[in-house]
Formats: structure tokens, sequence, C-alpha cells
């Protein structure tokens, strides 16, 4: 098993990451036996990856991490880096490797503050690898001050310093540093790769797992989920009754409500399993004593814990109402392939009688009004539009068509 069987249906980046990886290999240790360097090299210290939710982004990245700090016997008789066998592949899979640093957020951003941190870590030697890596998956979430303090860093980068940017789309990143980055662009893969991964990898049955990928479209984490956590399917499950709900008024308000309900409950879940921890973590680094008072001068600390603490769940509150907007907009792009005698797959073939009446009794062009309400729910709250006014005015929106 090499460190590019979990990037799925990605051939094409795949070669382009293996050539680079070997490349990276032949120039370290060119330097280190004070060999001449080969020009045409295809590594570069800054890499930039786009595609869809899903498509295999920070997944790519890892690897390609990965394949640069492996230590295989088999490279010096021409075999590829990237084993996943030997310590440097498994470290860096795994995410204890010294260095490889993988930079993810809970929060709605990324502030100058941890930027300057990364860019700190990024002028230090590899301490036991090949190369220093840095992989920031939320790339996209860089507010306008932690990019320019990045741009610094990739405009003038240490000699073993690669970094690794993650992005929805080349729009999500600075002019200034996109230019300065290699681009690969990855596609939302099959549907029959991504339940093969499922079958393979996770012990899917593959009923499920056929289901779970078609359902979400391709994207793996989501179709993993679902094939997985029982809670996940009956969410989805509350999700795409919300068409047949929003025949009157009321009805449109109850199920905006239960939408909040439900992300809200996400939310809640998640920090339950997480601040607890964190925050005992901390009482018990700053020197507190279980049931007791903290020593002076902590309360600081503790504050800047717990208001970092709601920003998290303010986050994975709106990923779990934008995960119910997709499958929303997923159920009426079906609806659509149905009203216009479409040949494309049917993702939610789960839901046919639901989706067979909503497109009997409208027409494509309500169809269309009801996805661009989804649509502009989704840009609302992206503006700090409060959730429960943006999803009302949608309900509404989906039941006048």
């Amino acid at each position: 098993m090499t460190v590019w069987d979990d990037l799925v249906g990605q051939d094409r980046v795949r070669e382009q990451l293996a050539a680079a990886a070997k490349d990276a290999d032949a120039l370290v240790t060119a330097v280190t036996d004070g060999e001449p360097v080969e020009q045409g090299s295809k590594m570069t210290h800054a890499w930039l990856f786009t595609g869809p939710p899903g498509s295999g982004r920070s997944t790519a990245a890892r690897a390609f991490a990965a394949a640069l700090q492996c230590t295989s016997p088999d490279r010096a008789l021409g075999g590829e880096p990237g084993c996943g066998f030997c310590d440097g592949c498994h470290t860096s899979l795994i995410g204890t490797h010294a260095d490889v640093q993988v930079i993810r957020t809970d929060l709605l951003s990324i502030g100058v503050k941890e930027t300057r941190d990364l860019v700190r870590r990024a002028q230090l030697s590899p301490a036991v690898g090949r190369w220093q890596v840095i992989v920031m998956e939320d790339a996209d979430r860089l507010t306008e001050g932690a990019g320019n303090v990045l741009l610094k860093a990739v405009e003038e980068p240490a000699p073993r310093t690669v970094w690794m940017l993650c992005a929805p789309s080349l729009e999500d990143v600075l002019p200034t540093i996109r230019s300065r980055c290699r681009h690969l662009t990855l596609g939302t893969p099959p549907v029959e790769a991504v339940a093969d991964v499922l079958i393979r990898r996770d012990g899917v049955d593959p009923e499920r797992a056929h289901s779970a990928a078609r359902a979400t479209q391709g994207h793996i984490g989501r179709a993993r989920r679902l094939a997985t956590d029982e809670r996940a399917r009956a969410r989805r499950a509350a999700v795409l009754k919300v068409p047949l709900r929003v025949a009157d008024v009321g009805g449109c308000l109850k199920a905006a409500q239960e939408l909040i309900d439900t992300a809200t409950d996400d939310a809640k879940q998640m920090a339950d399993e997480v601040d607890v921890k964190e925050t005992e973590d901390l009482k018990a680094a700053l020197g507190g004593v279980a049931g007791g008072r903290m020593p002076r001068g902590t309360a600081g600390a503790m504050k800047e814990l717990e208001d970092k603490q709601k920003r998290r769940r303010t986050r994975t509150q709106r990923d779990s109402l934008d995960l119910a907007l997709t499958e929303l907009t997923g159920f009426y792009r079906d609806v659509l392939a149905l009203q216009l005698g479409s040949r494309i797959a049917i993702a939610n073939v789960d839901v046919q009688d639901s989706l067979d009446r909503i497109a009997e009794s409208s027409t494509p062009a309500q169809t269309l009004r009801r996805i661009e309400a989804v649509i502009a729910c989704r840009q609302a709250m992206d503006r700090n539009v409060a959730p429960l006014l943006a999803v009302e005015a949608m309900t509404m929106s989906l039941r006048s068509g």
C-alpha cells in the first residue's frame, strides 16, 4: 500500500506529485552528496491544491508530504518515493512526523498570530526528515492580514521548506500567493471509485457503500460518514423530507427551526467531546487543582480558550447547516433531472417517491427558483445573517417556488 492509495480518482494529479517527489528525492540526495543539481526539476517550494469539497485536496497534500519524507531503501534502486511502510511515510500519514505540520482550523478564520508562528517554523531546517513541510488544509480561511504574512514566506522560502496550500478554488486565495505556487486541480471522484474505497478500506457493505457514494455525489468524507454513522443517515433523511413539509407557512417555519436545532445539536455534541478535555488539559497545565480555584493570572488564558471554543461551535453549526443545504440542492437537482428527462444518474434514489411527487406537482422553472433559494440562503449565512432568519426565508421560498 503506497501513500497514493487514498487519492481516489485523481490519476493525473498522482502522476504529477509522484514525479515531483522523485525529483525532490534526487535533489536532496545531490545536495547531501555535494553533487551538482540537475536543472528542470518538477519539484518546487510552494503548491496550491484546489478542487470541490470531497475531491481529496488535503489527502493529496498529506500523501505528497509523506512521499517527500520517504526513507525506503528502494529509492536507491530507482523506486518511487512514497512506499507507505517506512518510518517517514508512516509518521507523516498519521500526523506524528517532526517535520510535517498539518494546519486545519475549527474556527471561522486563520489569523495573523497563527500564521506568524507557521512562518517562523518554516524558516527552520528539517529536524529529522528530508524536508520541512507545512500543509495548510484551509488556506481559503486566511484573513487578509494573515495572507500578507504568508506571502513573505512563500516569496523567500527556506531551502528545504515546502508549503502546501489547499482551497476550493483559485479565487479563494490571494492572487499574490497563488501566482507563486504550482497549481494542481482535483476533480470530483467517480462514484464507483468512492464506493470501492469504502468497501476496501472501511469494510462497508457494498450496497451501503454504493448508496452512500451516490447520495453524496462522490464526496469521499461525507460518503464515509453516511455509510458508517447512523446519526448521519437519520439527519439526512430528515433534511430530505423538508421539500414535502413546506406546504403552508406553519410547516415552513417548523422545518426551518428543526434544521437549526439539528445543526445546534451537532455543534453541541462535538463540543461535549472536545471542550471538556481541552479545558481540563489547560487547567492542569496552568497548575489548577481539581475542584479548586485556579491560580492567579490564569483567567486570561481560560477566557481565550472559552472564546476559541465558542467560535468553533459557531463554525460547526454553520458547517452542519451548509451540509443540509447541499443535500437540499442535490434533491432539487434530481427533481430537475426528472422534469427535463435527463439521463444523468439520480443521486437520491432512496427517496424516489418524494422526487417523483415534487417533479409531477411543479415545473422546471419552479425547481430552478427553489435551487436559487437554497443558494441564496448559503450566501446569506456567509454574510453573517442570523441562521434562523436565512433558513426561514429559504423555506418560504421553497413553498412558493
